[in-house]
């Protein structure tokens, strides 16, 4: 993987994941604002906002990154020998920042204070265990579509997101940048820092738990092509086809 390439999908994943950050809090904190009170009625829309922004950003970075945004994703695919490890570290440091950037963005755009820490406790082990099954089905989900209906990975990514939403009492945070990101926002989609490091320990230990199963479940064939088998192949496409060619690359699905 060239440095070029990888640059790149550094950017799409701390982009990403900015943005989806930007969503889940600015979201948040319209929906408690125009909810008059009502908690329904703001997860709410905090959940369609978050669900159907997360399609998007799949579909648009998943060719260029996969669209982890997520370090335990990223995590999942070293185990599964589709991700170095160099390349998974580098992913976790551009999605953390990129985390922190898009929440600082939401409290910008609702003029709330940049710099803020929360006060919103999320204790107990029924939060921890809501953690680790909620970034067990997101991992199962990721791998089982992929082997499936690769083409409908944003769909269904999102689709559980907005479903774990409300079947969890965490409501999902399910990854690891986020949740230390939203430690720093002080609104409705905020989590105390003292709940962080039961949420993380719970979200690894899903995630590793799904690799488990998924790999069970879903064994892979040899030779089958990796995440940086078609990487490569694209770069190869745009060496080949220089931009201004006439030519469009298509891209396979993250």
């Amino acid at each position: 993987m060239s440095d070029a390439g990888l640059a790149r999908r550094l950017a799409a994943e701390a982009l990403g994941t900015a943005f989806l950050l930007a969503i889940v809090v600015g979201s948040g904190i319209m929906g408690e604002r125009l909810a008059g009170g009502n908690q329904a009625i703001a997860l709410l829309a905090n959940t369609l906002a978050t669900g159907a922004g997360l399609m998007v950003l799949i579909t648009i970075f998943g060719p260029i990154s996969g669209a982890h945004f997520n370090p335990a994703v990223s995590l999942v695919f070293v185990l599964q020998r589709e991700l170095p490890i160099r390349v998974a570290c580098a992913y976790a440091a551009a999605q953390s920042l990129g985390a922190v950037l898009g929440v600082w963005a939401a409290h910008g755009m609702f003029d709330e204070p940049i710099w803020q820490v929360s006060t919103r406790l999320r204790d107990g082990p029924a939060q921890a265990g809501s953690e680790a099954l909620a970034t067990f089905g997101l991992v199962l989900t990721i791998l089982g579509v992929r082997r499936a209906r690769p083409q409908f990975t944003a769909a269904a990514v999102g689709l559980y997101i907005a479903a774990a939403y409300w079947f969890t009492a965490s409501t999902s945070f399910a990854n690891p940048a986020v949740t230390v990101a939203r430690s720093l926002s002080d609104t409705f989609a905020g989590v105390a820092p003292v709940s962080v490091p039961a949420f993380l320990a719970a979200q690894i230990t899903g995630a590793l738990a799904a690799a488990g199963v998924c790999g069970w479940l879903f064994p892979t064939g040899r030779g089958a092509p990796t995440f940086c088998d078609r990487a490569r192949r694209q770069e190869g496409k745009e060496d080949a086809h220089p931009p201004g060619g006439g030519h469009h690359p298509q891209h396979d699905p993250g």
